[in-house]
């Protein structure tokens, strides 16, 4: 007995003290800079610029995902077919390996590529502009996305869809009007998630779209622009607007968990 309470101990202590250490790292942002250097900095037109550049292209980014995610995650979720497996391993992929690499990979294939060309002839351009933020980040969270959306149906007891079907109910009604309203909570949160990520997409970002100042530079370019300049207040005060909506991202998430953990 005392061997399993020195263990339980030990892993409460061992929790509590990483995050105490993580949350002393975080709270030094706040405090390093003075209020009057945070409001400065939040009210500059850089940092307007790059929070309005952010807000915009991670809600239309966000759309995007969910839009491809719904459908991903459900067939992955109810549908057997050839290199099922394949699929699942190359979505999940890129948050196996750093931004970079993700970044780096899409600059080739958008690159000076037929395919670069072929969105030309439409208008289309994205390497090193707004709309390379926007497909880079959709590659960034989709990985993200779909593996809660498939979570979520996963969840979501099958009989009910049977049930519907019995009925009468065709397959894309049962999905729309049965699966997809049992599994709203999911699919809010992986909403939230990808916006989350959406906002603190950088690597990939940063390659495909540029870090060009008072272009494409959203809230993390701008941190790393800023740090770069040696401009630290400035710098701080991106990664504090990025920490805040974080933290709502991801309370917003657990709080969604707990409720399914409780109709469970």
């Amino acid at each position: 007995m005392s061997g399993k309470l020195s263990f339980k101990g030990f892993c409460i202590i061992l929790a509590a003290l990483f995050t105490a250490i993580l949350f002393i790292a975080i709270a030094f942002l706040f405090f390093v800079p003075s209020p009057q250097e945070i409001w400065k900095s939040m009210t500059s037109p850089e940092m307007i610029f790059s929070l309005k550049l952010s807000v915009i292209t991670a809600a239309v980014s966000s759309a995007i995902v969910m839009l491809l995610g719904i459908p991903i995650g459900y067939a992955l979720s109810r549908f057997s077919f050839f290199g099922k497996s394949i699929v699942k391993s190359v979505i999940d992929l890129p948050m196996a390996f750093p931004e970079l690499v993700l970044g780096l990979s899409l600059l080739l294939f958008f690159g000076n590529t037929y395919v670069s060309r072929s969105f030309e002839i439409i208008g289309l351009k994205i390497v090193f502009t707004k709309l390379g933020i926007v497909v880079a980040q959709i590659f960034t969270a989709l990985p993200y996305s779909t593996r809660i959306i498939y979570s979520a149906f996963e969840g979501v007891n099958r009989r009910y869809e049977l049930v519907s079907r019995s009925l009468g109910y065709g397959e894309f009604e049962t999905f729309t009007k049965i699966t997809l309203p049992l599994a709203k909570k999911g699919l809010f949160a992986s909403t939230i998630i990808a916006f989350a990520r959406c906002m603190g997409a950088f690597g990939a970002v940063l390659i495909l779209a540029g870090g060009s100042y008072m272009n494409t530079e959203t809230l993390p370019i701008a941190l790393y622009l800023n740090m770069s300049y040696g401009n630290l207040g400035m710098a701080i005060t991106s990664g504090i607007v990025l920490i805040i909506v974080s933290f709502i991202a991801i309370a917003i998430f657990e709080k969604l968990e707990g409720l399914n953990a409780v109709k469970s």
